[in-house]
């Protein structure tokens, strides 16, 4: 079963998304489930993972809604202020829901690039390994530093790193992303999404331009933690679904074939739904 692990739906009216702006033209219009089913019937992905847009409790419920009543949607990845008096009483809470399947501070937009190494955030993680969330870790390459204390003193802790943590495709200087994922990687817990990729590059990407990032990950996180996801619709500021969906499989053609299922559902049906009982 193919499964798409990273979209986004929102709706521009309910006012939270503080960085969705008119000057990102195409993208500055609702996006639901009408939108994308017939993506994904083209490409024979059978389910995705909603992913949170907005710093608010409010959009997970609206996002928890949106997959009681989306069959192709096989849960959510919500938010919760970490920092809240009460987080582990809201965070189990919200894992009460069984499709709520994680949880995703938009770590790259706080200004502490130590944030998620802080003390007091250890009762919200605490509360996430209770109730078999997922951390969907939203990082630039700072952030890495604090993520791998964060690794360190929560070894039960299932992370998934989003959009390979933000590689600086338009400078090109790879070697502190390269040193990072190296470290990552070295965590057993910790998997990585393959998404995101091409709005991190300029308008005029190659696959060349995606090859040594894609070769990095497969070389250090292997097959068996990588995870396929598209990143629409906010994708579509670089290329279309179709083209996203095509560069990923190519750049996978070096791998077996029970590889490329894992990395197109396998895995993320296997950190993400297997935990919560989900199928």
């Amino acid at each position: 079963m193919r499964i798409d692990a990273h979209q986004h739906f929102w709706q521009i009216a309910r006012g939270d998304y503080g960085w969705l702006t008119p000057a990102l033209g195409q993208i500055h219009r609702d996006f639901g489930p009408e939108d994308l089913a017939p993506l994904l019937a083209r490409h024979g992905i059978a389910r995705s993972i909603l992913v949170q847009a907005a710093p608010t409790q409010a959009e997970t419920r609206f996002l928890l809604d949106i997959a009681a009543r989306t069959p192709f949607v096989a849960g959510v990845i919500g938010w919760c202020d970490f920092e809240a008096p009460g987080a582990a009483r809201r965070i189990a809470a919200l894992g009460a829901n069984p499709l709520l399947l994680g949880l995703r501070p938009m770590v790259h937009d706080i200004e502490d690039e130590g944030w998620l190494a802080r003390p007091a955030l250890a009762p919200a993680f605490d509360a996430m390994i209770a109730h078999d969330l997922v951390f969907d870790a939203l990082l630039k390459p700072r952030h890495i530093p604090a993520t791998l204390a964060l690794l360190d003193r929560h070894p039960a802790l299932a992370v998934v790193i989003d959009h390979a943590a933000k590689p600086d495709l338009v400078a090109g200087d790879l070697g502190l992303w390269r040193d990072g994922i190296d470290a990552l990687a070295a965590h057993p817990q910790a998997s990585c999404k393959l998404s995101g990729l091409v709005t991190e590059a300029t308008a005029g990407w190659t696959i060349e331009t995606l090859a040594p990032v894609v070769e990095h990950l497969l070389a250090r996180f292997e097959p068996q933690r990588l995870i396929f996801g598209s990143d629409w619709p906010v994708v579509t500021l670089r290329a279309d679904y179709a083209r996203w969906f095509e560069i990923v499989t190519a750049l996978l053609g070096g791998c077996s074939q029970a590889e490329r299922e894992a990395i197109f559902g396998g895995n993320a049906a296997r950190i993400y739904l297997s935990r919560r009982g989900r199928r």
